[in-house]
């Protein structure tokens, strides 16, 4: 049995038709770029380096994978970030945000494990269970943890859609892009960030209800009222 051709698709033979043909594709080019531009007017004057960043009493470190129950390199080096900005008085308490959906996989839990090991007081630091996604993370903080003012850490590919939806969701942000080696993973992460953008500002126009909210919960006060 003969396989039916597949048919070329026909490029406009007109002036007119091939006129319209490109202004489509202008214009799907302008609308696939709108949410990365709307990302960097919002984060313009939001991002920061360890040196220069504003002391904030609370930084959030996204979840970013674990390995055999250990953080990732890269959410190592984010929660290395987190540990040296608490060492030099710049943050009070640390909000690790991550997946905790099934048994054998509890991000906070090891980030926490971390920054102990790291030099942070374990009262020091709150766990958010239910970060499933940076919306997610970012709406908690605000309606859950009741974070009004937050420094973010988080690789540079990733920052500015986290202070973007932050902002977005009440929270007053800055972000710290931490460095991380250009491998697989980051391209990798690049790449996955174009298509981020898009639902990041759907997110933001929309604001649905993270996965899972729950009640408020009174950590990140109660550690800020414990001194050093």
């Amino acid at each position: 049995m003969r396989r039916p051709k597949l048919s070329r698709p026909r490029l406009p033979r007109t002036r007119a038709g091939q006129r319209r043909l490109v202004q489509a594709v202008m214009a799907g080019c302008v609308l696939a770029l709108l949410p990365a531009t709307w990302m960097y007017v919002v984060t313009g004057d939001r991002l920061r380096t360890t040196a220069d960043v504003p002391r904030t009493d609370v930084a959030v470190v996204f979840g970013a994978g674990l390995w055999a129950g250990e953080p990732s390199p890269y959410l190592a080096h984010r929660l290395d970030t987190a540990a040296e900005l608490y060492r030099e008085g710049r943050i009070e308490v640390v909000l690790v945000t991550g997946d905790n959906s099934r048994e054998d996989y509890d991000e906070p839990d090891a980030m926490r494990a971390y920054l102990t090991g790291h030099g942070v007081p374990d009262s020091r630091i709150v766990s958010d269970y239910a970060g499933f996604d940076t919306w997610d993370s970012c709406v908690r903080a605000k309606k859950i943890f009741g974070v009004d003012e937050a420094v973010l850490i988080s690789q540079g590919f990733h920052i500015r859609r986290a202070v973007a939806l932050c902002q977005e969701a009440g929270v007053v942000s800055y972000g710290v892009g931490v460095d991380a080696k250009h491998d697989v993973t980051w391209y990798y992460g690049g790449t996955r960030e174009i298509f981020a953008a898009g639902k990041a500002a759907l997110d933001a126009v929309f604001e649905p209800d993270p996965r899972f909210l729950g009640r408020k919960e009174p950590g990140v006060s109660q550690a800020l009222a414990t001194q050093r």
